[in-house]
């Protein structure tokens, strides 16, 4: 695979790239490429963080090792969504869940933010970065991940420490969803100030909640979003009862399950339907899928069938865990949708 195949691979699904042209630099080289991915512990794994992990499979074919970090700090420093005595375990049911969400072929490594952000050298550069950056330019990466309804300074300690990361991971890259971009910005910008090289930052776009553009993607809107271990009938209600107009590619949710997880995961969807309908249908390919969906030759019914089976699959190993461990999620107030 040259140089232009993997950098495509590394673009794929994405909607911004900054620093692509270190990032040829590197492919070129030949030396490996280090990538990480951050998932602070605050509550359930959604849809949403699938579609981030997902990118992996994109990653692992074109070379890049990927790193999760699970970022039990910033779950605290974030207006303490998750409590401070709660971070280990959250931590713990974080890992877990990513584990079991994806059909791994290489599991990723994990790393905990814990076992290295309380350092002397990190707590330092800490300290560094923060005699330089302003009030106003923390609020500003920072508004968009964290709460800030009354902010506090941990959150405007979060970015900082984000930008830090990448140092302290030793990786090449950052991925994360469009919305992390300010953070992404702040750390091109301040880590070459205390004498560390800038990362490329790739950025994904975020997905529309299932009732549609109008409505917030949120744990606090059950039928907005899919948890991992979501029962099966819970997936399968909230499938059918989304925002999915016939014909409509924008902003279509159950389109962009398709293409962010099915396929990259998959490499194929099936779609299942009567003859006089049409028959049977495989696609190999996105493109394809949303060009006939577009055409109006593929019933939103039909897609939500064929999205609702290959969820069902995908969770089946978290499902199952969690099944046999609701005492995990009502320990760390979280609820299995039965």
């Amino acid at each position: 695979m040259n140089t232009d195949q993997k950098l495509e691979l590394i673009k794929k699904n994405t909607i911004e790239i900054i620093g692509e042209d270190e990032l040829r630099q590197k492919i070129d080289s030949g030396k490996a490429i280090k990538a990480y991915w951050g998932r602070a512990p605050t509550g359930a794994l959604h849809m949403g963080h699938a579609m981030s992990l997902s990118k992996i499979f994109d990653l692992q074919k074109a070379g890049v090792k990927p790193v999760i970090l699970i970022a039990d700090i910033h779950a605290a420093l974030d207006d303490q969504k998750a409590p401070w005595e709660q971070i280990d375990k959250r931590a713990e049911f974080t890992k877990k869940c990513i584990e079991l969400a994806l059909p791994w072929s290489e599991k990723p490594n994990f790393i905990t933010g814990s076992s290295y952000q309380l350092s002397k050298n990190y707590e330092l550069d800490l300290l560094k970065i923060s005699t330089m950056v302003t009030i106003t330019r923390a609020t500003r990466a920072a508004s968009e991940v964290t709460r800030m309804k009354d902010p506090k300074v941990s959150e405007l300690i979060y970015p900082i420490m984000q930008a830090l990361d990448e140092q302290y991971l030793e990786v090449d890259m950052q991925w994360g969803g469009v919305d992390q971009r300010h953070i992404m910005a702040l750390a091109r910008e301040y880590l070459p100030k205390i004498g560390y090289k800038p990362r490329t930052e790739l950025m994904l776009p975020l997905i529309c909640s299932l009732k549609g553009p109008e409505v917030k993607m949120s744990s606090s809107i059950p039928d907005s979003i899919i948890k991992v271990y979501d029962s099966e009938k819970s997936v399968t209600d909230k499938i059918r009862n989304s925002y999915c107009p016939e014909g409509d590619i924008k902003d279509n949710p159950i389109l962009q399950l398709c293409q962010r997880i099915i396929f990259p995961i998959r490499g194929k969807m099936k779609i299942e339907r009567p003859a006089k309908f049409g028959g049977d249908i495989e696609f190999t390919n996105y493109a394809e899928l949303e060009k006939v969906f577009q055409s109006k030759k593929l019933h939103p019914l039909d897609l939500k069938n064929a999205l609702t089976k290959e969820l069902i699959i995908l969770f089946k190993p978290a499902r199952e865990y969690f099944e046999k461990h609701i005492d995990t999620l009502k320990e760390l107030g979280l609820q299995f949708m039965p």
